[in-house]
């Protein structure tokens, strides 16, 4: 980037504007004619002059686009393949690429951001009063944001109450419509909770079930088979038992000398033992051969009810408790909303009648603010070329509450003496916006650390260009105020003063902005003045700076 010039010390020094951060530094590459430029601001009053067709709005449309202003790809340099902007307030940064290939991206602090991010974090950095911006004051949520300025604390109190009603009566109006739905999905919810509350399934009991099942149902053969066993063990002529009794009685007269023989005639013992307590239960299994149908029936039911829960809400009984813990959620949920739809309009009813009463403190503080603001705005329109000015905020009562009060409210006005009051858009032309919109900048103050002002000057000469000047110097003490103008009467309060030239280099358009030293400044404004640097047009421009 190239260095910039640097003044000698102006003769006004510029106040210290704000302790926000103020626009320190812009950079632009490839926008228009613009192919590099960095641009050193100081604060208080930066004006921006130049012939013409020099370019001087391009430094507005930069600072658009970090707004998050349209990007239209006609912006970027002939050849270039992306342009790219810089704006750094203080230790922070923002910047905005658009491609010429239809993409971009923005960033803050070098951090890539959605533009819609960038714009929310410029927009408590910088306004921008574009040269057609004044029709915004057409509004009627404009002129109502004017006003509400000065009474905000009445205006967010309406806004939760209007909020906390509007959200009440929606869900009112929600549940009546929906009462024949919610008692039909009510009784199919309460149906399905009892069904399965009825069985009260428990995870994994059928695989215990079914066994169960299929030992009753073959008892008669689990019945032969311990019959069997037993004739074996126990009952038959020569049986298990006995040979085992047998056995240990002919180890007596060995174990007498054998520690070993003795040893194993014990172990015969135990073995005689275990068979005699199969014996035991295999006798009480045989004795169980009749089926007993009522066992039967009470296995296959529960096993028959679990097997419908599953078709119906499974297919495990997990997935079943799982259906159940829904269904109980959902019906809790609708059993409230029965319940609210009987007591919630009685809430709608208090809600709304303390929405009345805070809207009622709303437009007492709105008629309370309105005539000192008007009378305010009138003082500084005045001064600003139009001595007949006269201006009113008018409340008139809205048909229902709106989110904004029970009144709308319009700025009236009229600038020729004898003519009645109407709406802005019926009798302000574009440079009468302009100076209403400076004199509310004035007087409200701008949100932001800098303020920029894209020929607000446009349509006004001699006195007023002086007051408009003075205006804006009057702004500058407490903000960042960065000006494109035509008129000297503006430039010449300025505490910076750049230059926006037009020049063909390489055989390709460029321009130029340069801070101008103060014989280039003397210049300058001795040929806005005359269109040339006569001595006459130089003895007029030295008053001017003069009386900075």
């Amino acid at each position: 980037m190239t260095r910039q010039a640097r003044s000698s010390k102006p003769k006004s020094k510029p106040p210290k504007v704000t302790a926000s951060p103020r626009l320190s530094q812009l950079e632009v590459r490839n926008l228009a004619t613009i192919p590099e430029l960095t641009l050193h601001l100081g604060e208080g009053f930066c004006a921006f002059t130049g012939e013409t067709g020099a370019g001087k709005s391009i430094i507005v449309d930069a600072l658009g686009l970090l707004l998050g202003g349209r990007a239209n790809s006609d912006l970027i340099r002939t050849g270039a393949d992306d342009l790219l902007v810089t704006g750094f307030w203080g230790e922070e940064s923002a910047s905005r690429r658009v491609s010429a290939a239809g993409r971009g991206n923005a960033r803050l602090d070098g951090e890539v951001v959605s533009v819609r991010e960038l714009q929310e974090w410029a927009q408590g950095r910088l306004t921008i009063h574009w040269q057609h911006s004044a029709v915004s004051l057409l509004s009627p949520a404009n002129q109502r944001a004017l006003l509400d300025r000065r009474v905000a604390q009445e205006a967010q109190a309406y806004a939760a109450a209007f909020t906390a009603w509007r959200e009440a009566d929606t869900r009112l109006e929600t549940l009546r419509a929906n009462e024949r739905e919610r008692a039909r999905q009510l009784d199919l919810l309460r149906f399905q909770s009892q069904e399965i509350a009825e069985v009260a399934p428990q995870p994994g009991e059928e695989e215990p079930l079914n066994a169960e099942l299929t030992r009753l149902a073959n008892l008669h053969t689990i019945a032969s088979a311990a019959a069997g066993g037993l004739d074996l063990l126990s009952d038959g002529d020569m049986n298990a038992a006995a040979l085992l009794a047998e056995a240990i009685r002919a180890l007596n007269s060995g174990a007498k000398y054998d520690e070993n023989t003795g040893q194993l005639q014990n172990e015969l013992r135990e073995a005689l033992e275990a068979v005699q307590a199969v014996v035991s239960e295999l006798r009480d299994t045989a004795e169980q051969s009749a089926p007993d149908p009522e066992q039967l029936a009470t296995v296959e039911a529960r096993l028959a009810a679990l097997n419908k829960l599953r078709h119906k809400y499974g297919p495990t009984l997990e997935d079943v408790l799982e259906f159940h813990a829904k269904v109980e959620e959902e019906l809790s949920s609708l059993e409230k909303d029965e319940q609210d739809a009987g007591t919630l309009q009685d809430d709608v009813e208090a809600l709304h009648a303390e929405l009345l009463k805070v809207g009622a403190r709303l437009d007492q503080a709105r008629e309370r603010e309105a005539g000192p603001l008007a009378g305010q705005l009138l003082a500084v329109i005045r001064e600003l070329g139009m001595p007949h000015a006269r201006m009113e905020f008018r409340l008139s009562p809205a048909a229902s509450p709106t989110a904004h009060g029970l009144s709308d409210v319009t700025l009236l006005f009229n600038a020729n003496p004898g003519e009645a009051l109407a709406g802005l858009a019926d009798v302000a032309s574009g440079g009468e916006l302009s100076r209403v919109m400076l004199a509310i900048s004035t007087v409200l103050g701008a949100d932001t650390p800098c303020v920029v002002f894209d020929e607000v000057d446009a349509g006004i000469g001699g006195t007023a260009a002086q007051a408009v000047a003075a205006q804006l110097a009057r702004l500058a003490e407490e903000r960042q105020v960065l000006v494109v103008t035509h008129l000297a009467q503006i430039a010449a309060r300025a505490h910076h003063h750049f230059k926006v030239e037009k020049g063909v280099e390489n055989g390709r358009t460029v321009s130029r902005v340069r801070l101008l030293g103060e014989a280039e400044r003397l210049d300058e404004i001795a040929r806005m003045l005359s269109g040339n640097t006569s001595e006459a047009a130089l003895t007029h421009a030295r008053e001017l700076l003069a009386t900075r």
